[in-house]
């Protein structure tokens, strides 16, 4: 059952977390989950292969920002392709139950994959498990002191009195509560929506019971504006490496819009025209298809 909330205001804003209010996408991506697919994957002779693949899909590509589980499977295949890999004798073994599990469940988590595991008692499943662990242990150790972007808290402070806030994040909520209790921004969300609670897709259905244009949603990956897009939700771009400026623009011009009833139309297409530029769909280095 996806997250419901009951509508107290005329707006909704639906915020992603990891890399658009915080700046933590850098330092979980390379100090937690990258150290741990090189380790429990075997790609030790390969690591700076395996590093580079796993940046591209997460950080500097237009999957930035998708579920750990899918992503993880990408950046195995972009690594399956890279001639560096092929000529040092590395097969990338694709975990096969792990891309069909991806394909079947929609509350991409841990909870849903201890399940699994239990169900089947399946070896690639338990061992996925088993990493994803080791990554939330690690980002639990070592994620603490990342601050929220310049200009968040005064934009949260323009939005309190008039929308609905939800966290729309594809992060254990576990950590999303610590993050932002940590730093004393949940008092302005009606609630945190993390990955238990369903796909963004799924949590934006919540859109449905406000009016026209009266929903936003804001992120930093197309993956956000796709959960927009497919609920009839606007969308507000953190442009990635120039976040500090979108959250500037945003409270200083786009909350205005919003709220008035502007943001629709030629003003949203402009933002989204810039947000496509800064996101590449292939890797600058080779690849074998």
């Amino acid at each position: 059952m996806t997250y419901q909330i009951e509508p107290s205001k005329k707006f909704l804003v639906g915020i992603d977390s990891d890399g658009c209010v915080f700046d933590t996408m850098e330092l979980k991506h390379k100090e937690c989950f990258i150290p741990n697919i090189i380790n429990y994957y075997e790609l030790q002779g390969v690591s700076k292969y395996a590093r580079e693949a796993a940046e591209f899909v997460n950080l500097y590509s237009k999957s930035r920002g998708i579920n750990r589980f899918p992503a993880l499977i990408e950046a195995l295949e972009w690594l399956g392709k890279r001639p560096e890999v092929k000529a040092r004798g590395y097969e990338i073994k694709i975990p096969q139950s792990i891309a069909q599990w991806v394909k079947e469940e929609t509350k991409l988590g841990n909870p849903a994959l201890e399940k699994k595991v239990a169900e089947t008692g399946d070896a690639e499943l338990k061992h996925c498990l088993e990493w994803s662990v080791a990554v939330n242990d690690m980002i639990a150790g070592m994620v603490r002191g990342v601050p929220p972007f310049p200009y968040v808290r005064q934009s949260l402070e323009k939005l309190k009195d008039s929308a609905d806030m939800l966290v729309v994040s594809a992060t254990p909520n576990e950590a999303l509560e610590a993050e932002w209790s940590e730093h004393d921004l949940s008092k302005y969300v009606t609630s945190i929506c993390g990955q238990e609670a369903g796909n963004k897709k799924e949590t934006l259905t919540n859109a449905t019971k406000y009016a026209e244009n009266h929903t936003l949603m804001i992120g930093d990956a197309p993956g956000d504006y796709a959960a927009a897009k497919a609920n009839n939700c606007l969308f507000y771009p953190i442009n990635p490496g120039d976040e500090e400026n979108s959250w500037k623009r945003f409270e200083a011009e786009a909350i205005d819009k919003f709220l008035s009833g502007q943001f629709a139309g030629a003003y949203q297409k402009a933002l989204l025209d810039e947000f496509d530029r800064y996101l590449p769909s292939r890797p600058s280095w080779p690849v074998e298809d």
